[in-house]
């Protein structure tokens, strides 16, 4: 599946649910869990769910470290623009 323009190995998005899921976002871990059921191969996500997967990736593991990346880089981006409340 594809998350924020990255390819992510199922077993990671598994990760990924279990890990957000823990910090509290029972409808994202949902969400991704669904999609992987679905076999769906790009995945879009909103400022929300990017903000919550943020907030869930401290350690991130190996195979999310990329997507965490890209997830912290835009959301820089954004509040150095002025589009991130």
């Amino acid at each position: 599946m594809m998350l924020a323009g990255l390819p992510v190995p199922d077993d990671a998005i598994e990760e990924l649910a279990a890990l957000v899921r823990i910090a509290g976002a029972v409808e994202l871990a949902n969400r991704l869990e669904q999609a992987l059921d679905d076999k769906v191969k790009l995945l879009a996500l909103s400022l929300d769910d990017r903000a919550l997967m943020l907030s869930a990736f401290e350690d991130p593991p190996q195979e999310l470290a990329e997507v965490r990346a890209v997830l912290l880089a835009d959301h820089q981006w954004r509040r150095s623009e002025g589009l991130d409340p």
